[in-house]
Parts: structure tokens; sequence; C-alpha cells
């Protein structure tokens, strides 16, 4: 496996979330070169709260990598999800549906399993290196370069995989003239807490409240993971932790029937939420994957699964090309990756759409979303398509069986 000071290495990946380390995972075990260069900590990006909810498929992905015996000791499976609008909840079943259901298992802990395998197969990851740069994508042996302390590194690729979030230098390297943006910026966020006290429910609830939207979530038996619909810029300040769990129990309700208790909130922060999409996700020899190349609102708990299905992609092109020269999955790689993206970004518009309050939203718009919650809870067809979404699409056929 080729160390940081190789000079080249088949793929170069900028990165080290969930996307990165899988796909560095994933080609490793068919023999594939990769190196890793993330900008944070080690301490950091295992620290970072994130999503929490894996898809049926995303968890199977992560045993069938060997990385998924901590996650069915300490996860949660759930069969089911309840919305809650108008003063009652709703139960999705989602396994008498689909036939699948989801695990509750934090981000930062897939992090986590994934930097300790890679760790332990002496695979190569730069922490908190600086100034990284990558040139000559269009050629046949881009460059990625980088510093270390006071030294400056810099490997020749095969191919380079952009897995450095959308704020990373990736998706700038592609021409301006080539990336297409689409975006859609929410005119609201969520305030989001972790709380010592054991979730008021054994599964999500999704609330749809006049005062916006709420959702009750956890991370194991004893940690509550809960948000609240706010301003994009709210003031965390103008949020003391009475006023947090005023508005959760008043928005949550009934659906928790009085069972949410008030622990010691352990961390809080403010999310802005968009809907983007850049494409194309592969210019020359660079990849897209990831929140690089895509992010979705938090309600329809797609972020990382997004990631996985792109690497899932990837990595299977990259084997069949250093197997047979075949080159038809790199080719493909943007047009298969986008077709379920879209899918997808539909679902978790629809779900916001569905359970946010929208400040110009008029007495029609609120009483069609309380139709709309009674429709997608009282019809098979409806509950089907919510659950069939939720537990998720096939993560690499563009969303076809």
């Amino acid at each position: 496996m080729a160390g940081p000071d190789a000079s080249h290495v088949q793929v170069g990946i900028v990165g080290a979330g969930p996307a990165g380390l899988l796909l560095a995972r994933l080609p490793d075990l068919a023999g594939i070169s990769c190196l890793v260069i993330e900008a944070r900590s080690r301490a950091h990006i295992e620290g970072r709260i994130r999503a929490g909810v894996l898809e049926h498929e995303t968890a199977q992905v992560l045993r069938d990598v060997g990385v998924g015996a901590r996650m069915d000791r300490e996860g949660l499976v759930h069969h089911g999800l309840h919305l809650a609008f108008d003063g009652e909840s709703r139960r999705i079943d989602l396994h008498a549906l689909t036939g699948k259901g989801v695990m509750v298992y934090g981000q930062h802990e897939v992090v986590k399993d994934l930097v300790a395998a890679r760790i332990e197969t002496g695979g190569a990851i730069v922490f908190e290196a600086t100034d990284v740069a990558i040139a000559d994508i269009e050629s046949a042996r881009p460059t990625l370069s980088w510093r270390e302390g006071e030294a400056r590194r810099s490997v020749t690729c095969d191919f380079v995989a952009g897995c450095d979030g959308f704020h990373g230098i990736s998706r700038g390297s592609i021409p301006a003239e080539v990336l297409r943006v689409f975006e859609r910026v929410y005119p609201f966020g969520w305030l989001g807490i972790l709380a010592r006290t054991p979730p008021a429910s054994e599964e999500l609830i999704y609330a749809r409240h006049e005062d916006g939207f709420a959702l009750l979530s956890m991370r194991s038996p004893e940690i509550s993971r809960l948000y609240l619909q706010c301003a994009p810029d709210e003031d965390i300040g103008r949020w003391p932790d009475a006023r947090i769990w005023e508005a959760l129990q008043a928005r949550l309700g009934a659906a928790v029937g009085g069972k949410l208790s008030e622990g010691e909130i352990l961390q809080k922060g403010v999310t802005a939420m968009r809907s983007f999409v850049a494409e194309p996700m592969r210019h020359g020899r660079l990849f897209l994957a990831g929140d690089a190349a895509h992010i979705v609102p938090p309600t329809g708990a797609k972020g990382m699964n997004l990631a996985v299905g792109d690497v899932r992609v990837l990595a299977r092109a990259l084997e069949r090309f250093y197997a047979s020269g075949d080159e038809s999955g790199l080719v493909g790689y943007s047009k298969t990756c986008l077709a379920r993206i879209w899918r997808v970004q539909r679902f978790s518009w629809w779900m916001t759409q569905m359970l946010h309050r929208f400040e110009e939203d008029t007495p029609f718009d609120r009483r069609r979303q309380l139709a709309e919650l009674d429709y997608v809870t009282t019809s098979p067809a409806a509950a089907t398509t919510l659950a069939e979404n939720y537990v998720g699409l096939p993560l690499d056929a563009g969303g076809h069986k």
C-alpha cells in the first residue's frame, strides 16, 4: 500500500469524511493503491456530529467492507417512523411496506470505524494537510500536492477523487465554463441539540407544527438528538436551554405523550438548509463524490447515504478499469450518480415542504400541508412511496431496480 512519501498512487483522495474513507476502503480491498489527504485532524473528523440514519443498503455496504461489527452492536435498527401533525401522531411501518428498515448510527461513528480500519491495514492518511492543490486533471497524470508542516509534498495519480465536502477545493478545480450548479436555499435552518436524556420515542418523530418543524431522533438509548426549525442565521445565544425545551415540548406535543425528559444539553448549533447539485461530477481524471457534488436538506436523512451511493459506483468503475481496461463505468459515472441524486433531491425537497413552516404560506398552503400528511399516512400507496425512499433507493443503479 502506498505511503505518503510515494511518488505515485493510483487514486488520490481529497477528504477523509465518509465518502473519502469508504472510497479508500473499497479499492483497497481490490488491491488498488490509494492516498487520503485530509485538512483536519483525526480528532476533529471523528468528533463532528452529523447525520445518523443509515439506509438499509448503506448499512450492508459497511458490513460488506468489514466495518459493520460495532454498528451492529451499538446501532439501533428502526422499522418505522412517526409523522406528527394536527395534534396526533401516525406511524409509517417501513418494514411492512418495503421489507426493510434503517439503522440509527452516527456519521462520526462510521468515520471512526473507517479510520481505524484504514490504519489497521496500513493505509495512508495524511491529517492536517494544508495548502492542498489539484492540478492537471485533464492529463493522464493529475497531481495532488499539499503541505505537511514546512514540507511540500506531491504525488501523481491515475485519478483524483474529490470527497472534501461543499466547502472543499475539488469542485472548484473543474473549469467554470464546464460546471453547472443547481441550488435552492431554504428560508430556515435547524437548531440541533445533543442531550443526555433517553429518547422519548423508540422511533424518529417528524413533527409539523404551526410554530415550525421539530424532529426527535437519537444516538443511543441514553442520548437524544433533537431539532427545531429556526431562522437560517439564528443567534444561538437567543436560545437558552429552557427555551429550547419549551419549544420542543410544544412542537412534539402529543407525539411524545409527556415522555420528553429535559436532560443536560451536551451540544447545540444551527445548520442552514439548501438543496445543491453540481454537474458534471466528473471532468478529466477528477471525480466528485458526496457533499463536494451535492447537498440535500436533512429532512430526508440522505446526505451520507448519497455519498455512499456515489462511492459504490466509482469504486466499481475503478475496479473494472484496473481489471480489464474497461473505461465505461468511469465515463458513465456522473450520469449514473446524477439519476439517483435527483430522485433523492426530489424526496428531500418533498419532505421539507410538507413538514416546515414557510413564512410566505397562506392559510390555503397550511391546510394543503395537513391534507398531504393525512393522505400520506392513510393511503398505502402514498405511504409506500415515502417508505421506499426513506429506506433507500438502490445505491448504484440510478434509482432503478
